[in-house]
């Protein structure tokens, strides 16, 4: 005869031997590398930002994504022999994405200080110039003439021209704005005199918007780098790996290739940059 009191012990027996047998998988799971992970799910999750051409672009008819960091996602899941899995998010999330293992990689952010405080960063990808975009019949050539107190300027708030023009221009009125798209209008609508923008986005900003002033590249030319970025964790085979691989492709022409093939989608090509400035 089986008493309640041996069911109730094998019961307890069972339930225990269970959450014992689970705690090692599920410790395992968790001190897993983002390269191990994407190894053992033949996955490479990674994020795009609408309305961010040419680096993102996405058709609203088909659904699919273009720009040449979708390109380079692709051409490292290709590489990986896994599948691309692409989501969808801000510049502003990009970096929240990461942290919290949403995606395993992001293309397309510039490294500054307080992101390199919490996430990691690739080698770049390319260099892009500062620059500005004027309303019309507003003139400068550099960065002197910028920083006088009767000039106004708006930045997208936090972003890396942010940071340059409050250390090159403290003497200008500096307008803050949530987006890049409201500093761009504060310029069309006259409340600024010009806009700090990395020279992609200024030249698209342009062939969106005629009725704007011109791209200017102020002198002496200062830059940032555009990167990929990472997950902050010991194991660091996965950027490792990824530094390898974009250097690799940068050396045969490859990232050079999607860039300006992908430059197309804004009507860019290289003729459109100022004399001396280069990718």
């Amino acid at each position: 005869m089986v008493s309640r009191r041996m069911v109730g012990s094998a019961a307890g027996l069972a339930l225990a031997m269970a959450a014992g047998a689970a705690t090692p998988a599920s410790a395992q799971a968790a001190n897993e590398s983002t390269f191990d992970r994407i190894r053992r799910t033949k996955k490479l999750r990674t994020a795009a930002v609408p309305g961010g051409a040419p680096y993102y672009h996405k058709d609203l008819a088909s659904g699919q994504w273009r720009g040449f960091y979708v390109d380079m996602a692709k051409m490292l899941a290709e590489e990986l022999e896994v599948e691309l899995e692409l989501n969808e998010t801000t510049w502003g999330n990009a970096v929240l994405d990461l942290q919290s293992n949403k995606i395993d990689i992001f293309f397309g952010l510039n490294p500054t200080p307080k992101r390199a405080l919490v996430v990691d960063f690739s080698v770049p990808c390319f260099s892009n110039a500062f620059s500005f975009i004027t309303k019309r019949g507003f003139q400068a050539k550099t960065w002197e003439e910028m920083n006088r107190p009767e000039v106004k300027i708006s930045v997208d708030l936090g972003s890396s021209q942010d940071q340059i023009v409050t250390r090159l221009c403290p003497k200008a009125q500096i307008s803050r704005f949530k987006t890049a798209d409201e500093a761009t209008m504060a310029v069309q609508s006259g409340r600024v005199d010009a806009q700090c923008i990395v020279l992609i986005l200024a030249l698209t900003a342009k062939k969106k918007n005629p009725a704007l002033g011109e791209v200017m590249v102020p002198t002496p030319i200062f830059g940032t780098t555009s990167n990929a970025g990472f997950r902050r964790e010991q194991d660091k085979t996965w950027r490792d790996f990824v530094n390898v691989w974009i250097e690799f492709n940068k050396g045969l022409g490859a990232v050079r290739h999607a860039i300006v093939s992908n430059m197309e989608l804004v009507g860019i090509s290289e003729n459109d940059f100022p004399p001396g400035v280069t990718l």
